[in-house]
């Protein structure tokens, strides 16, 4: 018997019925010579420190650092991961040969790995890989399994991470947390997020710091036209109003005019953390929100694998393209010019060396039926952009013209599109480039005439604070700011985490209350801020030396680095940290930030514990509480029950219930989340 091991329910469904296995047990589907089971995320983690000694069990500074001679693994203490391990332990014993048919990832990769060694698999494994979830690409991803050791470096890689991060994160949790934390408020240290936060506090002291400045800018109007002094600011007014008066009542002469053709190539296929950006962007979601949805369509087999960091194609991928473009109903206007001819094939868009596990985002051709609002904002940005890149460059004239008054020269620049080119495929307010454009008014050189001048006061302004969507570039770039394609791509080697944990880190920030939301602008808090300041390991904290960690472990992958001196070299900062930490003899200790008072709804009890390789800090066991959801239900009139209110959207599964006038919803609803319970306000239920 086969056994084949999905990472979820789901895709185990869609597994089984290309494999005609039909009948379903406990825990797997069996069927023609194949039996397909799942975990669900991770069933295993590494080990607790008090798995290893009973000394390691108290948080204790004498303890550290805490390095097992050699890490193991666990199964997480959760009842539904115990009985479906049981389950996947027997078939594994009894199997013939496995067909590991996990995320084809390094994450994934790393989750399947260890269920099999807690499982102690003997018998050969295969390796499913496939890019998306179509039935066309599992059947070619079946016929052409390739063999589990073709991907040891890949979990050899993802091995380090988690090690790398258990080192880090329960060490230097510890540590901070001992020395600097409050009673019951443990400081969480880790690879990724602390040099993630280290970025929002420097842009917050920049903002605080700020010391706005006066300025004066001289503009005159003519012919309708606003034109600008080329010499730029004036420092004082003075200066300014001089200026100002030696071009009043003099007439205004147009010097020369010059016209210069440009273009706008078509916009780069999506990557995920482009994706993130753009949705942040567009719709305001977060980076998590995002994730889940482009998780969510590709199991629904509508685009391709999401968690990737390229945006090239292989040139395999090109014939495959006319296919894909029929199959995306609804955009025919789009797609029926293009299918008229051959495709055109650019390097900007097909390049083999540029692609590793998996290729860029793009749809797969699937009819995309029963999808949410959201869902569909996303499929849709994913659809356009892959018909875009087929179609020639936005054409454009830019007009620049100059003319002068007295010694003053002045400016003025338009903008014309001549071919819109790809720009046609989206909204104008999506179409890049878009804005500040205006056309001219016809000029003739040597003309002259009255004009309006002006003397404009302004106030230099700080730099922005972060939203998730430059944040996200933040951390991809190693804190450089980079508009440019190419050299952000160069970049990416040393970004800050994965493009698949980036998300998470940012939630975890806000969950730890180191950073919390104004409207899209991220804001340091004071527990974040002090958190930075007390840290002096620059190894700890600094973006670009995480970005180099992270290019070791891309070394890993492709077999170009030793996984045991990038554990040896964390072992080595790790001490290096905790003997600076031990030698300040200050008494400094961190404010806590408070979480926002929210509606207090009676819970079960439940009992669970942060997984280390989801979160790079580490707190101690804690009983917490298991939310309540409310179960879906019709839309029916209802008495009130403010029993609801603060309990989990049952649609979104991300929002909380709030209570309007006449009907419940979620408080999601500005992101999209249509759930609503109508009610019969209490006093007109009275009066009836």
């Amino acid at each position: 018997m086969i056994v084949c091991i999905a990472e979820k329910p789901s895709v185990a469904n869609d597994l089984a019925r290309i494999l005609g296995a039909q009948s379903r047990k406990q825990g797997y589907i069996e069927g023609n010579g194949y039996q397909v089971t799942w975990t669900f995320g991770h069933l295993c983690e590494l080990k607790a420190p008090d798995d290893y000694t009973a000394e390691w069990k108290a948080w204790r500074l004498e303890t550290l650092p805490m390095v097992p001679p050699r890490f193991g693994i666990r199964l997480k203490d959760d009842d539904g991961v115990k009985k479906q391990f049981a389950v996947i332990e027997q078939l594994m014993k009894n199997a013939d040969s496995i067909i590991n048919c996990g995320d084809a990832g390094q994450e994934g990769e790393l989750i399947q790995r260890w269920v099999m060694l807690k499982a102690g698999a003997t018998c050969p494994v295969q390796r499913l890989w496939i890019s998306s979830m179509t039935d066309e690409a599992i059947r070619q991803g079946f016929a052409t399994l390739k063999s589990q050791q073709e991907y040891d470096r890949l979990y050899m890689a993802g091995l380090s991470r988690a090690i790398g991060d258990w080192l880090l994160g329960m060490n230097c949790t510890r540590l901070y947390s001992i020395r600097y934390g409050q009673p019951g408020h443990p400081l969480s240290i880790g690879r990724v997020q602390t040099p993630t936060l280290a970025l929002v506090v420097k842009r917050q002291r920049e903002i605080d710091n700020f010391k706005s400045e006066p300025y004066w800018v001289l503009s005159t109007t003519y012919r309708d036209t606003l034109f600008t002094a080329t010499k730029g600011k004036f420092a004082s007014e003075e200066e300014g109003s001089s200026a100002l008066a030696l071009v009043e009542g003099k007439p205004f002469a147009i010097t020369d005019i010059t016209e210069k053709s440009g273009s706008d190539a078509p916009p780069r296929l999506y990557d995920l953390t482009s994706l993130q950006v753009d949705c942040n962007k567009q719709f305001g979601f977060s980076a998590q929100q995002t994730l889940q949805l482009i998780q969510s369509l590709y199991e629904k087999k509508l685009t391709t694998y999401p968690r990737v960091d390229t945006t090239f194609l292989p040139d395999d991928v090109y014939p495959k393209c006319p296919t894909i473009l029929q199959g995306l109903k609804g955009y025919e206007h789009f797609t029926q010019p293009l299918l008229a001819q051959p495709l055109p094939k650019t390097k900007k868009m097909f390049d083999t060396s540029k692609v590793t596990d998996h290729h860029a985002i793009i749809p797969t051709g699937q009819a995309p039926n029963f999808l949410s609002d959201m869902e569909r904002k996303v499929y849709d940005l994913i659809a356009r952009t892959f018909i875009a890149a087929f179609y020639p460059a936005c054409k454009f004239q830019t007009t620049t013209v100059q003319g002068k008054v007295e010694d003053i020269e002045f400016k003025a620049t338009g903008k014309r599109i001549t071919s819109p080119g790809w720009r046609t495929i989206f909204p104008p307010k999506q179409a890049e480039n878009a804005e500040g454009e205006s056309i001219l008014p016809a000029f003739t050189k040597g003309e002259s005439g009255s004009h309006t001048p002006s003397l404009t006061r302004k106030e230099t302004q700080p730099p922005q604070h972060y939203t998730e969507a430059t944040l996200l570039r933040a951390m991809e770039t190693a804190g450089k700011t980079v508009e440019d394609e190419t050299l952000r791509d160069a970049l990416k080697e040393n970004g800050i985490g994965r493009p698949s944990t980036r998300a998470a880190i940012i939630e975890t920030l806000y969950k730890r209350q180191y950073i919390s939301k104004e409207r899209k602008h991220i804001i340091a808090t004071t527990t974040g801020m002090e958190l930075i300041d007390l840290i002096h390991e620059d190894l700890l904290k600094s973006a670009e030396l995480t970005g180099q960690w992270e290019k070791k472990l891309r070394e890993i992958e492709r077999g170009q680095y030793d996984p045991k001196q990038f554990i040896e070299e964390l072992k080595l900062m790790l001490s290096q940290i905790i003997g600076q930490v031990m030698a300040d003899r200050t008494n400094r200790r961190i404010t806590i930030q408070q979480p926002e008072a929210k509606p207090k709804v009676k819970r079960e009890k439940a009992t669970s514990t942060d997984s280390v390789n989801n979160v790079a800090g580490f707190q101690p066991k804690t009983k917490t509480t298991k939310k309540r959801t409310l179960k879906p239900k019709t839309a029916t009139m209802n008495t009130p029950n403010d029993e609801w209110v603060g309990l989990t959207c049952p649609n979104c599964h991300q929002g909380t219930i709030i209570k309007g006038h006449t009907a419940y919803g979620c408080s999601r609803y500005k992101e999209g989340c249509n759930w609503r319970m109508p009610f019969v306000p209490t006093q007109t239920a009275t009066a009836q």
